[in-house]
């Protein structure tokens, strides 16, 4: 029988930061759930969907951002979920808009959500998607991050999610290395 698989989107709830590029995992994970009742479960909204045969949890923490690893590790305790089973999707800064990166571990780049889930995991080295959301003019991240995607930006981000939809169900039914090997790819024009 396949693992259980959960998929986190890091964001902030409420609709003062619906739609802003900081909630881009939360948009994935709407995107996925794709009419899939949500319940309130360890302090985030809770999804069960399956992929390939696979279920597959989608979890959106509600403990804000930064404080994202509590909600995490309280599903990923509950369920007994391996930390290769967990994949945490999140926006990056570093990245041009749209473009995908999959990662079996590594650093936070500075995003606190990532750098909370792994202080509660104790370790770096679980799965991640960032979306690349752009780089903002110095010292503009905070107003960039909780601004919204425009014109041909939110263009390429709304193929994003589709291109992130389709990695996390590689992810899911063929593993990490199969995902990063498709789409890891060369940036969107």
């Amino acid at each position: 029988m396949p693992s259980l698989k959960l998929v986190v989107g890091l964001g902030n709830p409420g609709p003062k930061y619906h739609g802003t590029r900081h909630n881009i995992g939360f948009d994935l994970v709407d995107r996925m759930a794709a009419g899939a009742a949500f319940t309130r479960k360890f302090e985030g909204l809770l999804a069960e969907v399956e992929i390939d045969f696979r279920r597959v949890l989608l979890l959106k923490p509600d403990t804000f951002m930064n404080l994202s690893g509590r909600s995490v590790g309280q599903a990923v305790r509950f369920h007994k979920i391996e930390l290769a089973d967990v994949l945490v999707v999140c926006d990056d800064l570093n990245l041009p808009v749209g473009k995908l990166r999959l990662r079996k571990g590594g650093s936070d780049g500075g995003q606190k959500g990532l750098r909370d889930v792994a202080a509660h995991f104790g370790t770096h080295e679980f799965p991640r998607l960032r979306i690349g959301i752009g780089e903002p003019e110095e010292g503009q991240a905070v107003d960039y991050v909780l601004g919204r995607f425009k014109g041909t930006d939110r263009a390429r981000i709304d193929d994003a999610l589709i291109l992130a939809s389709q990695a996390v169900a590689v992810w899911a039914s063929q593993g990490m290395q199969a995902a990063m090997n498709r789409f890891n790819g060369p940036s969107p024009t």
